[in-house]
């Protein structure tokens, strides 16, 4: 069983805040970071900035130079043991002298999962394993759900109003939540590797679906529209700027040839919804870790009846729209206590005078 000091918590806590410096930039790829240290005196640090670049412990090896002999290395993922584009890191830390090892957790993906362990180990260094485990899946939840699971993590961003309202009547939602909210939301998108609405907001608001979280490097999300009859395409807004836009639709549907989007065919249900399963299986093939969902209720819904929302990004504005207006999930068919969807409450926190709720469904 292993044994960790205080020191080993606090270099940890550093190689994990030093992983998330990177949320916005190193997608497919997972968030790491490295500290490497004498005691509690770091010599070198760093994490994976981007995907075919050099990896967290290249970064903290380097700064450490010399003083990486004998050293102990905080990784928050198992170091890789294959040839990918960067060479293994378990070889670089091999070769810089480390005398012990300790990770957050090991890498489910299948070229390394256990492998980096090994080399470690055949090559006499003390390894030490589950170090804040569980942050460090929190971190990664996207990259281990793609992996894991087969698809993406799916957070689905809802506003509305104190009696449940998103959108009145008319349409008409501008602004429900106040600037402060909205900042926040663009650093959420930020961290997504796609960004996915429906047809039916396309067609109503026409979005960019950008993020524009302000300062700071930003690989941009991936645009995912789910548009069965491809009905949106005169809404070229969702096409502009530097992100990629990607247009699912319908296996029998002819898609046109545009320099500024691609097109897949995705299975439909017999109601001519798209299998959204399906979808995320297709997103997660696109190497997606996380989808952030800003749709209306019947999307918004249909995955959360689905099993596929992860996780519900509720703004609640301190007003009432009555019960004209449009609701914030549709379609989920509850008549009942007993078919009520529980959630657990993970995060509350007021952003002006708007209140944020990061709920997850409990399964």
């Amino acid at each position: 069983m292993n044994t960790f000091t205080a020191t080993d918590h606090l270099l940890m806590a550093r190689a994990l805040r030093l992983a998330e410096r990177a949320a916005w930039t190193t997608r497919p790829n997972p968030m790491v970071g490295c500290v490497v240290a004498h005691g509690d005196e770091v010599v070198g640090e760093g994490w994976h900035q981007r995907a075919g670049g050099p990896h967290a412990e290249v970064f903290a090896l380097r700064q450490a130079g010399a003083r990486a002999r004998g050293a102990t290395a905080y990784v928050t993922l198992e170091p890789c043991a294959h040839y990918g584009r960067t060479p293994p890191c378990a070889l670089a830390l091999i070769e810089a002298g480390v005398a012990r090892v300790v990770v957050a957790m090991g890498d489910p993906f299948p070229d390394v999962d256990g492998g980096g362990f090994a080399l470690l180990r055949e090559a006499g260094i003390e390894v030490s394993v589950g170090l804040m485990e569980d942050k460090a899946r929190e971190l990664n939840r996207g990259f281990l759900s793609r992996i894991e699971r087969g698809r993406p993590f799916v957070r689905v961003k809802l506003a509305g109003s104190l009696d449940g309202r998103t959108a009145m009547a008319n349409g008409e939602s501008k602004w429900i939540t106040g600037e402060a909210a909205r900042a926040d939301v663009q650093q959420w998108r930020a961290r997504a590797g796609a960004i996915l609405t429906g047809a039916a907001t396309v067609l109503a608001d026409d979005p960019l679906l950008t993020a524009r979280p302000g300062e700071g490097e930003l690989l941009p999300p991936l645009r995912v529209v789910l548009d069965a009859q491809l009905r949106t395409l005169h809404c070229a807004r969702v096409r502009e700027g530097d992100a990629a836009t990607l247009y699912l639709h319908g296996p029998d549907v002819s898609a046109p040839a545009l320099d500024d989007a691609e097109f897949s065919a995705s299975p439909l249900l017999s109601d001519g919804r798209f299998d959204l399963h399906a979808v995320m299986a297709l997103l997660a093939a696109h190497g997606i870790n996380e989808v952030h969902v800003e749709a209306g209720p019947t999307l918004c819904g249909a995955l959360l009846k689905a099993g596929l929302a992860d996780e519900l990004l509720l703004y609640i504005a301190p007003m009432l729209m009555g019960d004209n207006a449009k609701p914030l999930l549709a379609g989920l068919g509850i008549d009942t206590m007993a078919q009520a969807v529980p959630l657990e409450l993970r995060d509350a926190r007021m952003l002006g005078k708007d209140l944020r709720l990061q709920l997850q469904p409990v399964r």
